[in-house]
């Protein structure tokens, strides 16, 4: 395995991290808040002061990070990726990005005799965190093969989308689909409260029917727990929302859905905070109603309860 830099220790990264160090990697890490490295730096990860140094030390570098805007600063700082960056060195952008940012900064990578990879992952924080999440890269074929040893270690499905860029477009694709999901859900669940019914038979009647989805069974749990923690924030669901609408925007696709959710979002961040959990989307109908849309025997977070598999590549059908 290479050598590996990890940047950005957070909700998804530390997670990612945490499986590279589980299964061995020779692990530098960085993150704007030292505390969030104590766990690595205790499992025998090492620190790098800045990301240049980190970057100067690796053969593979990751980031994972909350904004394109945050991506861009570390790597284009004095004391960023590419003032360390060795040629031979393969860039792993893992952030959920912009495809036309992630081409600009693949760009200056390929500048310094480096490899670009845009590879995203999609499958919530609790597959995150065994190695089971689901990855898209977007790169050449032979960075590829080479960096996918690696990518089976962070995780169990891994898909090669095309070039550099294809994936970032695929991630927002899906993760608009999550959200429209969400809010359908929400919709469905108070709807079914207010109607009178037991909300834990309504919770299977949609997990064993034609309305089923990963979604429901994972978000849907923790909404009638009463916890909503997915790990995930309204101000996250803002900026990938906003993104699919710029690739749609882009494209000329005359969209219909995703503005309004994009409303719905931009009305729940205003009245409940850009930091609270986003399926408490679900507590704007909750308010309008006066309903507590609530389940029993619930778990308050989610928990991924198969065992750690070795990944492998998924072949699209041609």
């Amino acid at each position: 395995m290479p050598t590996v830099g990890f940047i950005g220790l957070g909700n998804v990264g530390g997670k990612l991290a945490g499986s590279l160090l589980r299964n061995g990697a020779a692990l530098t890490v960085r993150d704007l808040d030292r505390n969030a490295a104590t766990a690595f730096l205790t499992g025998g990860a090492t620190w790098a002061d800045s990301p240049a140094e980190l970057a100067a030390a690796v053969d593979v570098i990751v980031t994972c990070l909350p904004s394109p805007a945050t991506s861009a600063a570390v790597m284009e700082a004095d004391d960023g990726v590419l003032a360390g960056i060795r040629p031979g060195t393969v860039w792993m952008e893992m952030s959920t990005t912009d495809e036309a940012e992630i081409r600009r900064l693949g760009a200056l990578v390929e500048a310094a005799g480096a490899h670009p990879v845009d590879c995203p992952v999609s499958g919530g924080c609790h597959r995150a965190d065994t190695g089971n999440i689901s990855i898209f890269a977007g790169c050449d074929r032979d960075t590829f093969e080479r960096i996918l040893p690696l990518l089976t270690v962070l995780g169990r499905r891994v898909l090669h989308t095309g070039p550099l860029g294809t994936a970032s477009v695929l991630k927002v694709v899906t993760n608009y689909l999550a959200t429209a999901n969400l809010v359908a859900i929400t919709e469905a669940l108070t709807t079914a409260a207010a109607a009178g019914m037991d909300l834990n038979t309504t919770y299977e009647a949609i997990r064993i029917s034609s309305g089923n989805s990963f979604v429901h069974e994972t978000e849907s749990q923790v909404i009638l727990n009463g916890s909503r923690d997915i790990s995930f924030t309204m101000d996250l669901v803002l900026k990938d929302i906003g993104l699919f609408q710029t690739v749609a925007d882009r494209h000329d696709v005359p969209l219909d859905l995703n503005p309004e959710l994009i409303r719905v979002f931009q009305d729940g961040a205003a009245r409940y905070g850009d930091r609270e959990w986003s399926p408490n989307i679900i507590r704007r109908l909750e308010d309008a109603t006066g309903l507590d849309v609530l389940g029993q025997g619930f778990p308050a977070e989610m928990v991924d309860d198969e065992p750690e598999e070795p990944g492998a590549e998924v072949v699209p059908r041609r």
